[in-house]
């Protein structure tokens, strides 16, 4: 399975990419936003209970953002009392139980949130992300396909690049690199896909073109200690032991907690 630092940065994106959802500006993560619903305006006591859902997930997903959980949970469950059948209010409560470790009831909500909304590509994403997290990674790409036939997903890369690197985990590097290439074809900084390809690159003994894509893929975002590891076995392999020394250096430097596991 992938190591967790990983993974995470794709499932996270998309429970925080609802609060530039809700405020109705351009996505910048890697899950779509959501689309508001369309009321009559004879029905203005339906327009002020979604703005005031919309208002209250935004709160929550910054409160998150700041790793205050309970302000989060609390503010997301009074967004689900409101709309009991509300997406994203269910996808903010799973990634709070994913981070407090919680794993069934993150599984469940994630899930109930991909089948209350089968046509959204960025649900549908997100629970494919937290079953690939869980070692699951065959079963994520039937759910990664259902989100890249959904209509309107606006970012269906971020999809096409997690079932990338869900393939490489299943075992399958053929799909891997079909679905990593044409992510990065649409997105070429995604670094989701371009750690994979590393991967890849690297499991095949392709060890330049691994150094390639680990070198794109540290320049992209914010190293983790999995693709510092990658990177340090990659130019030890290709016999620069400085390089891969320094890397391991990163390592130590940047994630104390873990260095030496």
């Amino acid at each position: 399975m992938r190591p967790p630092d990983r993974f995470r940065l794709a499932l996270l994106a998309g429970v925080l990419a609802m609060a530039v959802g809700a405020c109705s500006s351009t996505p910048k993560g890697r899950l779509g936003p959501s689309e508001a619903p369309v009321y009559s305006v004879r029905d203005p006591d339906g327009v002020r209970r979604q703005v005031r859902v919309n208002d209250l997930l935004v709160l929550a997903s910054r409160d998150m953002q700041l790793g205050n959980l309970d302000g989060a949970e609390s503010k997301a469950r009074q967004a689900l009392k409101l709309q009991p059948d509300e997406p994203d209010a269910l996808v903010l409560l799973a990634g709070i139980d994913d981070r407090r470790g919680r794993t069934r009831q993150a599984g469940e909500g994630f899930r109930r949130a991909a089948e209350l909304a089968p046509q959204r590509g960025d649900v549908l994403n997100n629970y494919g992300a937290w079953l690939c997290q869980q070692g699951r990674a065959a079963e994520s790409l039937v759910w990664f396909d259902r989100a890249l036939q959904a209509p309107g997903y606006a970012t269906p890369a971020e999809a096409q690049a997690n079932a990338g690197g869900c393939a490489l985990d299943a075992g399958q590097p053929e799909r891997a690199e079909r679905d990593l290439r044409a992510a990065l074809a649409v997105a070429p900084a995604n670094p989701v896909a371009l750690e994979a390809m590393a991967q890849l690159s690297f499991r095949q003994g392709r060890y330049m073109e691994a150094r390639a894509f680990a070198e794109r893929r540290i320049s992209a975002a914010p190293a983790t200690r999995s693709v510092l590891q990658l990177a340090s076995q990659i130019e030890a392999r290709l016999g620069d032991h400085a390089a891969s020394d320094r890397y391991l250096q990163r390592i130590r430097q940047e994630f104390p907690q873990d260095a030496g596991s």
